[in-house]
């Protein structure tokens, strides 16, 4: 083989590794202050590619490695409960992850059109955040795995710009930290003077230490009284929820977790936890929910299968019944494959086993559910990845709550993962976070991102609580994603700027 070819594709498989050692930053490894090095890593490897489209494929192939690492998770879902045969399992999740692949490719590539290396300080940050927010909008949006999700741990100064600018502004502080270590590399080819390393390393450590300084700002403040709580999590394995020989026993299931919550004012059910369309809800069983219900002066929360009246849509939906009249809350993002089938893709149906693919979605426009003298923001499963969506019931909810059916994932990286999806909404929004799965992991967290109560994954439970409300506005709630990706875009434009002067 030609040396040269020899060499980029030594390069393209360190990037790859590279990648691949940046899921150790997240959930459930924990080691927030890992994430910089994987970055700084591909930067340095990519510093003299010989050319864009070189760059881009180092680029790519970290990006490659990066989540095939983070979202190995899709082949549990699509093979082990989705029913497609492994080896098509494996290619749909190759491409999957390559299609993903491409966003830090683009940053790459554009990176390369900047040509001096101090430029990349704030060059790097703004173009990886750029192509994170990209990632997380283009065909619906996966923001799934952005940096700044491996800062959501309460002990990462980082996690305190999260209620300032969300999740990518975490993820431009983690970028320019990646950026700045790389320029402070010893003996790569035109590393600067002491002087100027000390600067970058100076600006680093004011990052952090701003970081650490907004973590201690309170952003929002209690309202209401305080109410008791009840998730419950019922465990049941994925292969048999749809079965009907097997609705009774969930029903049975649940109205025994129910009666052990004890006083709780809010029960909370998981997604769809009760396997049949919210019309054929047993009539008793329906009037014993509501009497358990209505002695504690509180309310449930059911996960069910609405449908339309004329039978024509249905709707992942969650009810309220008890004290408070009736409300509901439709998903309104729905999954792709999952839960609707994009246009083109009809024959991938033929592959999956995946019950009622085709849902309708609920209105943007919901507001919270008026429950216990609180207001509570619901989202369902995969809506809680969206930041700029669940903002959209804010400032009015005092407590957001996510429902999911995590069996879809069996014991993969998606669960943990997802709950600290979950702690970064609530970093962002000031608001506690109550979390009821069917597997786990139930949880109840503060408004900054601590895991205050956590059920035993894979096993029955019912999860109590006493859950303060919170009122107020962080910045971000505010603005939405608007700060970083304005503050990405100044940046991105002053260092083309800086770099066509120096040419």
């Amino acid at each position: 083989m030609n040396p040269r070819l020899q060499r980029q594709a030594a390069v393209m498989g360190a990037c790859f590794f590279a990648g691949a050692l940046a899921t150790l930053a997240f959930a459930p490894f924990h080691l927030p202050w890992f994430a910089p090095f994987p970055l700084a890593a591909v930067l340095w490897l990519s510093a003299n590619a010989p050319g864009s489209r070189a760059v881009a494929a180092y680029g790519f192939a970290f990006g490659l490695g990066y989540f095939l690492g983070g979202v190995s998770w899709v082949h549990v879902s699509l093979n082990v409960y989705g029913a497609m045969p492994a080896p098509m399992a494996a290619i749909a999740t190759l491409g999957f992850c390559g299609y993903l692949a491409l966003f830090p490719a683009l940053c790459f590539w554009l990176l390369y059109r900047i040509r001096t290396g101090a430029a990349w300080l704030a060059a790097f940050p703004a173009l990886w955040v750029l192509t994170e927010w990209l990632r997380g909008w283009l065909f619906t949006g996966f923001g799934w795995q952005a940096i700044g999700y491996s800062q959501a741990a309460g002990a990462s100064p980082l996690a305190g710009y999260a209620p300032v600018g969300g999740v990518l502004a975490v993820s431009l502080a983690v970028a320019f930290t990646a950026a700045a270590l790389w320029y402070c590399m010893p003996g790569r080819p035109g590393a600067p003077g002491l002087r100027r390393r000390a600067a970058a390393l100076l600006a680093v450590a004011a990052t952090w230490g701003t970081g650490e300084l907004l973590s201690r700002i309170d952003w929002t403040t209690p309202a209401g009284t305080p109410i008791d709580v009840a998730l419950l999590q019922g465990n049941i394995p994925q292969d048999i929820k749809w079965q009907e020989s097997k609705v009774v026993e969930t029903l049975d299931t649940y109205w025994r977790l129910i009666r052990a919550s004890g006083d709780a004012q809010l029960v909370v059910l998981p997604e769809t936890a009760l396997p049949l369309f919210s019309d054929r809800l047993p009539n008793d069983y329906l009037a014993r929910l509501l009497d358990h219900a209505r002695a504690r002066r509180g309310d449930i929360l059911l996960g069910m299968v609405e449908r339309s009246h004329d039978g024509r849509e249905y709707y992942n939906s969650l009810f309220s019944i008890g004290t408070a009249p009736v409300q509901v809350y439709r998903k309104q993002h729905l999954v792709p494959f999952g839960e609707f089938v994009p246009p083109l893709f009809g024959w991938v149906i033929r592959w999956l086993h995946i019950p009622m693919q085709d849902f309708s979605s609920g209105g943007s426009d919901q507001r919270p559910m008026e429950l216990s003298g609180q207001k509570v923001a619901i989202n369902i499963c995969y809506e809680d990845a969206f930041g700029r969506e669940v903002i959209r019931q804010l400032p009015e909810a005092t407590i957001l709550v996510n429902v999911s059916n995590t069996a879809w994932f069996g014991r993969s990286l998606a669960q943990p993962q997802h709950l600290q999806i979950a702690r970064m909404r609530a970093l962002e929004t000031g608001r506690p976070m109550l979390r009821a799965t069917n597997t786990g992991m139930t949880a109840v967290i503060d408004p900054r991102g601590r895991v205050l109560a956590l059920a035993d994954p894979f096993s029955e439970a019912v999860l109590r609580a006493r859950v303060q409300g919170y009122e107020g506005l962080t910045p971000f709630v505010r603005a939405g994603d608007g700060l970083a990706v304005g503050l990405a875009m100044l940046l991105a434009v002053a260092a083309f700027g800086a770099a066509r002067r120096a040419r």
